[in-house]
């Protein structure tokens, strides 16, 4: 286990902001790569028993690569879950651009076209088995080592609040809003998707058992209660 202050690592921080200012197209496809291969290694493995040596080796980079970009493991897996979200977050505002405004017709919700904007938050089908067993090891290093939890912690109040926000836009454009606080709506929809995605992984526990994508009907029935007209 690292002893980096959690002050000192994770988005916002003075490490992640040295970083961002130093920046070259170069350095960031080298970030790219060995958040690409981590995810492969992490998924395998798990945080603990993957080591920095087989990030390296998977990305062909070497550790001095590494340490240039990320200073411990347990910010490499931040930067991940950073980086999936910020790709859900460009998504929704991708399918909020091109969404037809007319989803309320005759004081009734098209719930059909919501669950089509709400469905980018969900992790790709493909991914969904790695996502729901690094995000399970995520939360429980988290909790057993404080160094991971404050970061861990302040980055998921940012990520959700912009998801909320970004969600909200959308449905306010067409004339729709949350019954419920829009904090609390996101906190629902995700509780219930990361439920059932650990669902399915137990269900399914390796790639021959079968597809381990989670079951949305429960977040469909859930957004039907959630969402409804501005008036």
């Amino acid at each position: 286990m690292t002893s980096e202050r959690a002050s000192d690592v994770g988005p916002g921080s003075p490490v992640e902001r040295a970083f961002a200012a130093a920046l070259t197209p170069r350095r960031e496809r080298t970030r790219e790569r060995l958040l690409d291969a981590a995810f492969t290694v992490f998924a395998r493995h798990g945080i603990r028993g993957a080591s920095i040596e087989a990030v390296c080796e998977a990305a062909g980079f070497t550790r001095g690569a590494f340490y240039s970009n990320f200073s411990s493991k347990e910010e490499l897996f931040l930067a991940l879950a950073e980086r999936a979200m910020r790709r859900q977050l460009t998504s929704l505002d991708t399918v909020g651009k091109d969404l037809e405004p007319d989803l309320v017709r005759d004081g009734a919700v098209d719930y059909d076209a919501i669950r089509s904007i709400l469905s980018v938050v969900v992790t790709d089908p493909g991914d969904a088995r790695q996502w729901a067993l690094m995000r399970a090891e995520l939360e429980l290093l988290a909790m057993r080592d404080p160094a991971v939890g404050r970061p861990f912690l302040a980055q998921e109040e940012r990520l959700r609040a912009e998801l909320g926000a970004a969600i909200s836009r959308i449905l306010d454009s067409c004339g729709l809003r949350f019954k419920v606080g829009e904090r609390t709506a996101v906190d629902l929809l995700l509780s219930i998707y990361e439920s059932s995605a650990r669902a399915a992984v137990a269900a399914y526990p390796t790639p021959e058992d079968g597809d381990a994508a989670p079951d949305t009907a429960v977040l469909t029935e859930l957004v039907n209660l959630l969402v409804t007209t501005a008036d």
